[in-house]
């Protein structure tokens, strides 16, 4: 379902959608960024969830609404656009209570990731509900009471940035910031529909964020869909010298997400559902959804991932979440929620040795799982196995907390970034109706290949699913035309992947003797096409390898067949090398009009040669050789 995009500045805002696309269509048509506000404000204080802590009062609100008047809203890449903040996460002024009345302090400045999002234009609208200090993945364990799922409120939202993700899956913000140190930001992105980014370790700045493992701790993104959180992820981005933990954005690398990929997925003895079959059907849907956009399933041995997700718990690093904490519960222990307090608590007890043991299985580990990537491009894993009742996670809140990080605790600890993205709605049992989704997972730096195939998996359920929009929620508002998307999103751009592309017409293209050469260096095919009509091939003397040349020329050329490689840049040297006389790597030009790097031959190359021009590329005449 779509909405009709506002005509005037006066016309009701109730049935507008907060994805960016609709919010700036209605920004083009005249819409004031203070009626979008107070319509914002408006839904968030229809909050039966308990979704936020403290919504922002007129007074507060109009130092953020006034400071864009006379501004162009296409000057800013996020202009009048309403979010919500997770309160572990500073926003000036407001206080910041980390699910803690006791511990409330009110910062004077922002965290370092907000003021990116104000710079840019965003309005802050609310400090949402979390599990206090970060600590949990179900949204229960909150004095302000347990976060609802937006669907279905006997079941819970996920956490521990519950309120955050419930008030995008209601239509009340257009996205949210949370924390995910051990899946925070995505399983509550699989119970409400939505797309939850979990950024490379470092790419947004932690400055002004209460830890929780301060070494593995990371911001996230909550939104409608993937070309939402790219364009949140593009304002944030931006290195913080003052976070230790801060990195530099770096080149994404080969783009897997438009091309054949292969994927890992966990072998069947390692997949845990816990009792919910509806789960493991939409789940095996979702692998026949990725092999049907390209995708070759990969079986692999799950066991090192979940060993290095016990770790996490089970291992030293709640050390970290008491070090994080260590004055304040020590002095009030009985300030901090039950569940939460067992599990810091734990902390107290660990010893340095214990540490350094720890990290030391860590690093076997990692070399382990890294060796996945030598196979596939990415892994897709559900995002939680199942999900429950409010009632029943209260009634058992450690181990059924556990289950929901069986597929996320590993992420963080093997410095991967992931995208959880919607895979449908369970058809039976006791959570049937409730969304649920899955998880691409690849090494840092990949976030921008996981964003372009997560948009890529989102759409072909919209397209295939009767009924369903991307965003849908229980709500009219918030409902998404399906077409909408970020078009920098898929936007060609390898200057930032740092990657280069080569168009080949010999003996390199797929299948022939020096492929290799490309796919060792991790370069993929990116396309088959025509160059333009401006060339000549010739069969050139000489071995052992047969190879063709093709010259540019004035008159008398016609297209020949080539394919398009992606190669990392850092490989493109070694490769151009190894090239003979005489050819080389220049320009040619593709029939699309794209100029782009590729084989060409010197005129000299050409004594001797056969033209072969009239058979329009080098795999004719292969074949017309061996008919």
């Amino acid at each position: 379902m779509s909405f009709s995009k506002p005509t005037a500045p006066d016309q009701d805002l109730s049935q507008l959608s907060f994805d960016l696309a609709s919010l700036r269509a209605a920004y083009r048509a005249g819409v004031s960024v203070r009626a979008v506000a107070a319509e914002a404000a408006r839904r968030c204080a229809l909050d039966h969830h308990h979704a936020f802590i403290h919504r922002l009062s007129p007074a507060e609100l109009a130092p953020y609404v006034d400071r864009l008047a006379g501004i162009d809203p296409q000057s800013l890449p996020l202009y009048g656009v309403p979010f919500v903040i997770k309160d572990n996460i500073d926003l000036a002024g407001v206080p910041t209570t980390a699910g803690c009345p006791q511990y409330a302090y009110t910062p004077k400045d922002g965290a370092f990731v907000v003021q990116r999002l104000l710079d840019a234009g965003a309005i802050p609208m609310a400090k949402t509900n979390l599990d206090q200090f970060a600590t949990g993945l179900n949204g229960t364990r909150s004095p302000h009471g347990a976060c609802a799922n937006a669907f279905n409120p006997a079941f819970i939202s996920g956490g521990s940035s519950s309120g955050s993700a419930v008030a995008v899956a209601m239509g009340w913000a257009s996205f949210s910031l949370g924390t995910d140190t051990a899946g925070s930001g995505r399983v509550p992105a699989s119970f409400n529909n939505l797309v939850g980014l979990k950024p490379t370790c470092g790419l947004l700045s932690t400055t002004g964020v209460v830890p929780a493992c301060r070494s593995l701790d990371t911001v996230n993104v909550f939104a409608l869909h993937a070309g939402d959180a790219h364009d949140v992820l593009q304002a944030a981005a931006v290195f913080d010298a003052a976070d230790p933990f801060s990195r530099p954005v770096a080149p994404s690398g080969v783009d897997f997400s438009q091309g054949p990929f292969r994927f890992g997925v966990p072998r069947a003895e390692h997949q845990a559902f816990f009792g919910n079959a509806a789960a493991q059907a939409l789940f095996e849907a979702a692998v026949s959804r990725a092999i049907a956009l390209g995708g070759t399933p990969v079986e692999i041995d799950f066991a090192p991932f979940l060993e290095t997700a016990r770790l996490l718990y089970e291992g030293p690093w709640v050390a970290e979440r008491y070090q994080a904490i260590r004055g304040f519960i020590n002095a009030q222990p009985e300030a901090v929620f039950p569940p939460v307090r067992t599990i810091i608590e734990a902390g107290k007890s660990k010893s340095a040795a214990d540490l350094f043991a720890a990290q030391y299985r860590l690093k076997a580990l990692q070399r382990t799982c890294n060796a996945v990537w030598n196979d596939v491009d990415c892994l897709l894993t559900p995002t939680a196995g199942t999900l429950y009742r409010i009632a029943d996670m209260q009634a058992d809140p450690i181990r059924l907390n556990s289950h929901l990080g069986h597929y996320t605790n590993f992420v963080n600890l093997l410095d991967y970034a992931a995208v959880a993205v919607p895979a449908g709605f369970l058809a039976e049992g006791d959570a049937a109706g409730l969304p649920w989704g899955v998880t691409w997972v690849a090494p840092a730096h990949k976030d921008l290949p996981l964003l372009r195939l997560a948009d890529r998996f989102h759409r072909s359920l919209a397209a295939h699913s009767p009924g369903y929009t991307l965003g849908a929620t229980p709500t009219d508002f918030a409902q998404v035309d399906a077409q909408t998307t970020s078009s920098a999103l898929h936007t060609p751009d390898t200057a930032r992947s740092g990657t280069i592309l080569v168009a080949v017409c010999g003996a390199h293209l797929s299948g022939l003797p020096l492929n290799p050469q490309l796919t060792s260096r991790g370069a993929k095919r990116v396309c088959a096409i025509d160059s333009a009509p401006y060339y000549r091939l010739y069969a050139l003397p000489g071995g052992p390898v047969a190879r063709p040349g093709m010259v540019r020329v004035a008159e008398g050329g016609q297209a020949i067949a080539m394919e398009v490689w992606e190669m990392p840049a850092e490989h493109f040297g070694s490769f151009v090398a190894g090239i003979p006389a005489p050819l080389g790597i220049g320009k040619v030009e593709l029939a699309d009009g794209r100029t782009v790097s590729g084989f060409i031959c010197e005129g000299i190359g050409t004594q001797g040669a056969t033209d072969i021009t009239a058979f329009g590329g080098w795999r004719a005449y292969l074949a017309s050789q061996t008919a």
